[in-house]
């Protein structure tokens, strides 16, 4: 280990903010891509299934049609 102490890890030599702020940009990042992908394929599933709907709407109108 690079560290001497769990408090010098925290520190790291003095770079602590910088370091820390890495993490946190990075780690925010990435929970912002994971809930954006998850919303954006609800969205699209959703989407998906009121197509389907809409397509047997239609074609149980057109076969109502075609028995009158």
């Amino acid at each position: 280990m690079a560290f001497t102490s769990f408090s010098d890890f925290i520190l790291m030599g003095g770079y602590s903010f910088y370091v820390w702020l890495a993490y946190a940009v990075s780690l925010l990042s990435i929970i912002v891509l994971i809930v954006n992908s998850v919303l954006k394929r609800k969205k699209i599933f959703r989407q998906v299934i009121q197509r389907i709907e809409r397509e047997e709407r239609i074609k149980a109108a057109e076969n109502r049609e075609d028995i009158l």
